[in-house]
This record gives structure tokens, C-alpha cells and sequence, in this order.
């Protein structure tokens, strides 16, 4: 798989029936290895390891319901009172991250009203902070630890 724009991290795999599967240790399952769930599985590294989010307050690739349609979010991090801290975008890195992806993460948002938004694709992270009062979005550079929440 490519190199990524995350640091080093370490992934357990199996091979069956010559398709790689990695563990996903939110969901405590194999998947198998996609290009997006590289990415996915990266970010959530992240997460946990850089960042500070505990486990148990991350859900990965859940359904939701937008303007009727059912659609799946790639990984969101709750707050502990249950509400949605952020929502984050995974793309395969080969996609590139246009003004459709921040569309599709902010519709979305629309249902979920996470705080924070990322999108990546493993080589570019974008992240923003929402500002409901305004309906926008302002772009950080990096997004806020779990300690400081």
C-alpha cells in the first residue's frame, strides 16, 4: 500500500482466499484492505495515538440518513455526552480532495452537526472548525487534542 502523510503505525493483517484483510480495532473485525481503508485505518491511528481520542468514543463506517437517502460516514468521534465532536472524510489517495468532498462531508453535517470536520486522503488533511451561528466553516491547521476538549 502507498505511503501516507501519517506517522508510522503498526497494523495487524491476515491474507484469505489471496485477499488482505487489516484488523480494525474499533470495529474489533478484519476488513478488507481498500485503499480507502488504508486511509481510514491511518486516520484513526491517528486519533487514538497522536491525538488522544479514546476508543470507545470513535465509531467507524455507520449508516445515516441524509434528506432520505442512506448514506455511511467514514469515522465519527462523539463527545462524551453523546453529541458529535467531529466527522472526518476518508478518501483513497489517488482521489483528489475537491470542493465536492467538502460538500459532501458538510451535507453530512447538516444531520450529524459535528464541531469539527476532516477530510483526507492520506497525503492531504484538511480540517475545520464549524460556526453554526454563521452556517460556514473555518479551516484550522491542525485539529484541537482530546485533553483540550
Amino acid at each position: 500500500m502507498q505511503k501516507l502523510n501519517f506517522p508510522t503505525y503498526t497494523f495487524r493483517f491476515k491474507n484469505s482466499e489471496n485477499k488482505v484483510s487489516i484488523f480494525d480495532a474499533i470495529r474489533k473485525k478484519f476488513v478488507i484492505l481498500q485503499p480507502e481503508e488504508w486511509v481510514r485505518q491511518h486516520c484513526v491511528a491517528y486519533l487514538i495515538q497522536e491525538k488522544g481520542y479514546p476508543k470507545s468514543l470513535i465509531n467507524v463506517e455507520k449508516e445515516l440518513k441524509v434528506n432520505g437517502l442512506a448514506k455511511r460516514y467514514d469515522i465519527v468521534v462523539f463527545n462524551p455526552d453523546g453529541t458529535i465532536h467531529l466527522i472526518v472524510e476518508c478518501k483513497s489517495a489517488t482521489i483528489e480532495i475537491n470542493q465536492s468532498t467538502f460538500d459532501q462531508i458538510a451535507r453530512y453535517n447538516l444531520t450529524l452537526s459535528a464541531d469539527y470536520l476532516m477530510v483526507t486522503n492520506g497525503i492531504n488533511h484538511y480540517y475545520c472548525q464549524m460556526d453554526f451561528k454563521n452556517e460556514r466553516y473555518q479551516f484550522l491547521k491542525n485539529l484541537p487534542s482530546y485533553s483540550k476538549l
